[in-house]
This record gives C-alpha cells, sequence and structure tokens, in this order.
C-alpha cells in the first residue's frame, strides 16, 4: 500500500527549508525501495511547526514538526512511520492549535494537494458552484446577504449590497476582480489560501459572476508572491481544462474566464479604486467616489471587487448554507475569520475562529505569549494602519462593531505583538512614514500630511516646544482623517492616535543620538 507523505509546498514553509526536506524524503524512499508518494500540499498554517511533514496512517496524519533534512533518514531508519517517534506530536489534528479552530474557509488549506482537481472535489469542493448553478442571480445574491458576509479585506462592506448593486446595474459587460494585493504586514492569509486551495478562489469567483452576471473576471496578484502566482497560473490552466472556465461553465450556459493580473509593487493599489487604475495599465492612482465601482468600475463597466477572502468564503456560503454561515460569530459579524498572528509571538500562524473571541484569549491560547519571553505591550491589529491596543483593551471581542467602538478596526485580521521592550513613539513616527513611502500623491492631506507627520512626531521626541507640537499633531490627524481621498491617508491617524492615547510617555520619550538630526522633506 502506498504511503503518502505531505512536505509543505507554501511560501512560509520552503522559508525554512521544507524543499531540502521534500529532497531528502524522496530520496530515502528511492534508496529504500519504499513505496510513497510525497506530496507537496500547502500549509495548514502553523508556520511556528513548519516544516510540518504529515505522514499517512489508519488512525490518521501523525505530524513531525520543524523538520531538517538530516532528521529524515533518522525517521526512515526508526521505521517511519511511528508515532511513539520522539520527533512525533501525534495525530495533528488531535493537537489543541488545530482542534480549537473552526476551520471553514481553511477547512482544506494544507490538507490536500493545491492542484489536485479531484481532491478538491473530494473534499467538498465545487458543491457550491453547483448549486449555484441551480439558483437564479437574485436567489445567489439573496443567500450572500443573509449569510451576513462583509468583505474581509478592511471595510467590511456587506458583499450581498455590493453584489446586488452590480445585479441590478445596466450594462453589457460585467467584470469580478480579485484583489489579491495583499500587502500589510502582519498579514498572510490571501498567500496561504492562493497556495495551499487555489480552486476555492476560482470557484468563489464564478458565483459572482453567476450572481452579477459577469462574464469575466481578474485576479489582481502582488508581484512579491511569486510562488502563489506560479499556483494560481497552474490552477486557472487545469480549471480551463476541466471547463470551470471558459464558453460553458460545467456544461451550462453559462460564460465566464478568469485571467491573472500581477501588480509593479504598489502598497495603493490595494485600494480598490488604484487596483482599477492599474489594471487598465494606468499608474496606480486613487479614484475620486462616487462613481462607485459597482457602478462604473474596471474600463468604466459594472464591477465587483473582492478581496481573496471574500471571495473563497462566498464558496462557503453557497455549499453550506447561509444560515450555517450566520450561525457563527456575533451581532453583524457573521461567520469566520482567519486570523494571522505575527510579530513578538511564540506561535505564529494563521487561525480560523468565529467572530467574538476576545483579543486576549486568541494571543495568549493559540499565540502562547510573546516569543522573547518578556510581557507583551502592545498588539496591533489591522496592518500598519491599525491601531496600537493596550493591555487593558485586549477583552475587546473580535468583532467590526466592538473594534470600531474602541477607535480600532479588525482589517484583514493581521494581529502584530510587541512586548515591552518596544518603542511605541517610533511606531507612531513608523505610521506616518509608511504612508509618506506608499502615498499615490493625489491628495494633499495624504501626500503632504504625512511628511510634516513624521517631522512633528521627531520634534516631539526632540522635546522642541512639546506643548506645540502635541496639539500641532492632533489637527494634523484631523485634517487627514477626514481630507484625504483614501483608505491610506484616513486611516493613518488611527495607529498615531493609539499611542498618543495610551503610549504617551514613549511619545515624549526623546529620541536616540543616531536619529536626532534625521527630517523628512517633500
Amino acid at each position: 500500500m502506498t504511503v503518502r507523505i505531505y512536505v509543505p509546498n507554501d511560501t512560509g514553509a520552503q522559508s525554512v527549508g521544507a524543499n531540502a526536506v521534500a529532497d531528502a524524503v524522496a530520496e530515502q524512499c528511492a534508496r529504500g525501495g519504499i513505496d510513497a508518494q510525497v506530496v507537496r500540499n500547502g500549509s495548514r498554517g502553523a508556520y511556528w511547526l513548519e516544516p510540518l511533514v504529515e505522514v499517512d496512517t489508519p488512525e490518521g496524519r501523525l505530524g513531525f514538526p520543524r523538520l531538517t533534512p538530516e532528521q529524515v533518514p533518522e525517521l526512515f531508519a526508526a521505521g517511519l512511520p511511528d508515532g511513539h517517534h520522539p520527533l512525533s506530536i501525534g495525530l495533528v489534528e488531535s493537537l489543541p492549535w488545530f482542534r480549537d479552530q473552526t476551520r471553514l474557509t481553511f477547512a482544506r488549506a494544507g490538507v490536500i494537494d493545491p492542484l489536485s482537481l479531484e481532491e478538491y472535489v473530494a473534499h467538498g469542493g465545487l458543491l457550491g458552484l453547483e448549486r449555484a448553478l441551480r439558483l437564479t442571480p437574485q436567489a445567489i445574491v439573496e443567500a450572500i446577504t443573509a449569510s451576513g458576509l462583509r468583505g474581509r479585506g478592511g471595510a467590511a462592506f456587506p458583499a450581498g449590497i455590493k453584489w446586488n448593486t452590480v445585479r441590478l446595474a445596466d450594462a453589457r459587460q460585467k467584470y469580478v476582480v480579485c484583489n489579491a494585493d495583499e500587502g500589510d504586514s502582519g498579514t498572510f492569509a490571501d498567500r496561504l489560501l492562493m497556495e495551499a486551495d487555489p480552486f476555492q478562489l476560482i470557484e468563489g469567483m464564478l458565483i459572482a459572476g453567476l450572481a452579477v452576471g459577469a462574464t469575466r473576471g481578474f485576479i489582481y496578484l502582488r508581484s512579491e508572491y511569486p510562488h502563489a502566482i506560479r499556483v494560481m497560473e497552474h490552477a486557472l490552466a487545469i480549471a480551463r481544462e476541466a471547463s470551470l472556465l471558459g464558453e460553458s461553465v460545467l456544461g451550462s450556459p453559462h460564460r465566464f474566464d478568469l485571467a491573472l493580473r500581477v501588480g509593479g509593487g504598489a502598497y495603493i493599489c490595494g485600494e480598490e479604486t488604484a487596483l482599477l487604475e492599474s489594471l487598465e495599465g494606468k499608474r496606480g492612482v486613487v479614484r475620486a467616489k462616487p462613481p462607485l465601482p459597482a457602478i462604473a468600475g474596471l474600463f468604466g463597466q459594472p464591477t465587483v471587487i473582492n478581496n481573496v477572502l471574500t471571495l473563497a468564503a462566498a464558496s462557503d456560503v453557497l455549499a453550506k448554507g447561509a444560515a450555517h454561515y450566520a450561525s457563527l460569530g456575533v451581532e453583524r459579524s457573521k461567520g469566520t475569520m482567519p486570523f494571522q498572528l505575527g510579530g513578538n509571538i511564540a506561535r505564529g500562524g494563521l487561525i480560523e475562529l468565529p467572530f467574538g473571541m476576545p483579543l486576549r484569549d486568541v494571543v495568549s491560547r493559540f499565540g502562547g505569549g510573546s516569543a522573547s519571553g518578556r510581557p507583551l505591550k502592545a498588539l496591533q491589529v489591522g496592518g500598519p494602519l491599525g491601531a496600537y491596543l493596550p493591555a487593558s483593551q485586549w477583552d475587546t471581542p473580535l468583532a467590526y462593531e466592538s473594534f470600531a467602538a474602541i477607535g480600532a478596526m479588525l482589517g484583514h485580521g493581521g494581529i502584530v505583538a510587541f512586548d515591552e521592550t518596544a518603542d511605541m513613539g517610533a511606531q507612531a513616527e513608523f505610521a506616518m512614514a509608511f504612508c509618506a513611502h506608499e502615498s499615490c500623491g493625489k491628495c494633499t492631506p495624504c501626500r503632504i500630511g504625512s511628511t510634516r507627520g513624521v517631522e512633528v512626531i521627531q520634534r516631539l521626541r526632540r522635546q522642541e516646544r512639546s506643548r506645540e507640537q502635541w496639539a500641532l499633531l492632533e489637527e494634523l490627524c484631523e485634517t487627514m482623517e477626514l481630507g484625504s481621498l483614501c483608505a491610506l491617508g484616513g486611516l493613518t491617524p488611527m495607529p498615531v492616535r493609539s499611542v498618543m492615547t495610551h503610549f504617551a510617555a514613549d511619545l515624549l520619550a526623546p529620541l536616540p543620538r543616531e536619529s536626532a538630526t534625521v527630517e523628512v522633506t517633500t
């Protein structure tokens, strides 16, 4: 009987030697004449265990974490598989880190061969699309609306409302665009899903196309994800050959095709209108709204723009039903959310949970506290534009409304930890510097305000007329928030204000000597 040995082919796993481990496993199998198949699966998201090699057994899949090529011969000499081997952590799915999650969107991630359409179908794939093909466009949209699914890219706009707007628009050509330009620090859920379960994204985009009457779709994928690009290209070719894409979707009268476009490295192209400009071959600059992309989007036509997680979740909604999806979560935060643990954290990785668990519980139960062993000082949730939260706010439930109530946001679900040695004044300066570097330059509050913000914070830390500079920083934050054309300038004040409110002592601390003369000019 052929033994299946899984070695992750995910970018994160590759970065810690997974390819060399896979080669060593294949070599040992060939040398020993062992009837085995080495499967390059995606990652389960447990980056603190990578490379996590798994071996199929009648009881389940045994895990061998943080394996090195040098350890592989030892495993085979001991008679792999053997759950009693010192390197084994037992059955992977029995580990509390996995067992305590609610895997929905990421149920197949790390479990299947990402580029096997047969395995995708065997694990529940295409059920949502098959159901959607039996429904009217209105019924599909009603299911998405009833599920409570909201955009997972940051703004959390109800997906059903966006889809219905495009459905009702009168146009001969409509588009579905996937925003896979995942640029926020501390986030990697989009990449992990594309590398571990690419057909789910394709299925979600097909469902969106059926719902709104679109026949063309585009995946806008950031250039910094070369492996994800290769996987998606291969998956699209397989989908086209299997008649998932093309003139007749699974033999139906519906036509839909997808194309992959690679971004040019600009953070601002994660903003939906700048993304559309880039897709049209122009410089990625933010558009004024209205009109909304749902009315006049790509090439001036009605366009659904959602990120990877939103479109992937749409397949779950159609497959399992709107009521099942809406039964998870709290209040208006429905379903599950993949939270990504990074920074100074002991057990970094991706976990999927229903909305509502307190932030503190997530970081302690799944993250295991700081990697340094020192007490944590701050948690930034929602990427580089998210608030820095002190310990007094860590009991806040991870839900859209709860975070909005404390002046924070969930964003893309990234959680970055900082221990007690972190200089939060430097983090406030970084927020302004990041905005200055990534601004498209179209509006003055973002382009000039962020540059002036760096200078004001540096003057504060040089203790130059501190009270005056503090008041100036408050006014500057208000101007950027209310006057910026998009969320980059509009949200940059969020992390700065959180430092002003909760870590004022750090902000008023003197700059290190080597930084005392730094100035940013336009």
